[in-house]
């Protein structure tokens, strides 16, 4: 079939992905190629000390989002979405989305970005002998007990975004593997919640007089491959506002953007990794064996089919050089210049990438937010140079296109250094490396290892997403995720690689002893509470 014929006959596959700054849909034919695409822009507000989007911004996005699919399908091909084969929805892992038992909200959603839980995530790393982000949702409701508030008595059901969205369009409260973990650690033996830690957590909070368990508000978990619900009426209505939409279609489980990200760039078998470089950034890697220890730098996750992750997370990446980029914007619309936005950034990268490799000792700090990572609760973008150092555009631009990939960095020094984790591959997927070669080579030389990129990286986790709805229907040999991946998806296709040159290795490696020596910079611009 081609595509008219696909979509017409409802053997389509939609995936939709609920990120950072853009919702995003993708429409998939049975050969897992993107046939169609919708997109919506929204930013997260910061409501009372705490980052957040409104559930009205979460249905207004997502249903825009699905809007401009179906626009995009009606001007190609001259049909309407009546039906699709499969649905699977991603969000932005971790937070904090509380129900009651008439299904409200009961505190507006707590994102990934806030940093205002470390007195919990202490204490359970401590319960749990287990690292437990800040980030992490058993992270925000323990803060809540800690800090008293009235809601928490009346949860009937906690989840991440991507639930919430999946248990409104189908009545199902469960969760993929992947995003549950990010909720709770994930015993590797019953790929569920950890019942031991389950329990540890139960008996701290007994004495509460609270009216649940943990088990009694958490989604169920599910693996990839799994029927996860159908699409109601009600949900039909609720995506689709036209109408046309028909229910009854088949969803997978509902992933985190760490899964889908593993999925669209084939990283979900041992031995491989992926790094996501947009607004946060974090690197995945698939591991043969545990680690020796806890780290407080490195989270324990799953692939979506339940396999043993290292994730280093990095709450800022490319917001600071945006912000930099849309600067040189205004300076040449301040000259009547016309200005196309990719060309600007071509130029901007690609000249980065003529500067010196320890970027002439200058140094950014790119913390819109908080970097649990470098144990500072609040960010301050920062700019830092000395009157001898070499402050050139080109050394410029480099300095924040390290600084976007700078604390991955940290992270991973552990992992390859300390753990003597070995890495047959890692790709790069996301807005990072739009400009090809200049974001690969950068991240190739932080982590001082050959970096691919696929052609197929600027679909990113929404794709990825659509393949596991695929991986749901069209598994007919039954095979696992990674040999379905492998053989029916990529077909031996590892995308282009980039290694570094040593030059490029101790360049890097010298602006990482600026960055970490001027740290207490840092640190006292977020005292200073400008």
């Amino acid at each position: 079939m081609d595509a008219k014929q696909t979509i017409s006959a409802g053997r389509a596959i939609l995936g939709i992905e609920l990120g950072s700054t853009r919702i995003k849909a993708v429409l998939i034919d049975q050969e897992n190629k993107p046939v169609a695409q919708g997109t919506h822009d929204w930013e997260n507000q910061l409501v009372d000390g705490l980052w957040t989007y409104s559930v009205e911004a979460i249905w207004h996005g997502l249903q825009d989002c699905y809007a401009d699919l179906r626009r995009h399908v009606r001007e190609q091909y001259d049909i309407e979405i009546e039906t699709l084969a499969a649905i699977g929805v991603s969000a932005m892992m971790h937070g904090y989305m509380a129900f009651d038992k008439e299904e409200k909200i009961l505190v507006p959603f707590r994102t990934w970005r806030n940093t205002n839980t470390g007195q919990a995530a202490a204490e359970l790393s401590r319960l749990f002998v287990y690292n437990i982000p800040l980030r992490w949702s058993i992270s925000h409701l323990y803060q809540a007990i800690l800090n008293k508030e009235e809601h928490v008595g009346s949860i009937d059901f906690l989840t991440t975004l991507a639930g919430y969205i999946h248990w409104q369009l189908t009545g199902r409260r469960v969760l993929g593997i992947g995003d549950a973990s990010g909720m709770l650690p994930i015993d590797p033996a019953t790929k569920n919640y950890s019942a031991e830690m389950m329990s540890k957590f139960d008996n701290l909070v007994a004495g509460r007089g609270y009216g649940w368990k943990l088990a009694d508000i958490l989604p169920e978990v599910l693996p990839a491959g799994v029927n996860a619900g159908a699409l109601t009426p009600e949900g039909a209505k609720r995506l689709d506002v036209s109408g046309h939409l028909k229910p009854g279609i088949p969803f997978c489980p509902p992933e985190g953007d760490a899964g889908t990200g593993m999925v669209a760039t084939n990283a979900v078998q041992p031995r491989t990794g992926n790094v996501s470089a947009g607004t946060s950034s974090f690197s995945m890697i698939v591991l043969e064996k545990d680690l020796s220890k806890p780290y407080e730098m490195i989270d324990m996750v799953t692939t979506p089919d339940g396999s043993p992750v290292a994730m280093v997370h990095c709450n800022n990446c490319t917001s600071d050089l945006n912000a930099w980029v849309t600067i040189f914007r205004e300076y040449q619309e301040l000259l009547g210049v016309p200005v196309d936005m990719d060309e600007l950034y071509g130029r901007l990268y690609n000249h980065a990438l003529t500067g010196q490799a320890n970027c002439g000792g200058l140094v950014s700090y790119n913390y819109f937010s908080g970097e649990p990572v470098t144990g500072l609760a609040e960010g301050r973008p920062l700019f830092v140079r000395s009157a001898g150092d070499k402050f050139t555009l080109a050394n410029f631009m480099r300095a924040h296109l390290y600084a976007s990939v700078g604390v991955l960095k940290l992270g991973n020094d552990i992992l390859f250094k300390e753990e003597k984790i070995k890495v047959d591959r890692i790709t790069g997927h996301g807005g990072l490396f739009k400009t090809k070669g200049v974001g690969q080579r950068v991240l190739a030389a932080a982590l001082n290892s050959p970096i691919s990129v696929m052609e197929t990286a600027g679909e990113g986790g929404p794709w990825g997403m659509a393949l596991l709805g695929s991986y749901l229907v069209n598994n007919v040999e039954n095979r696992s995720l990674a040999d379905f991946l492998e053989k029916q998806v990529f077909a031996g296709n590892t995308g282009v690689e980039i290694a570094p040159t040593p030059e490029e290795v101790a360049g890097f490696n010298d602006y990482m002893e600026n960055y970490k020596a001027c740290l207490p910079i840092e640190e006292a611009a977020v005292k200073s509470k400008k």
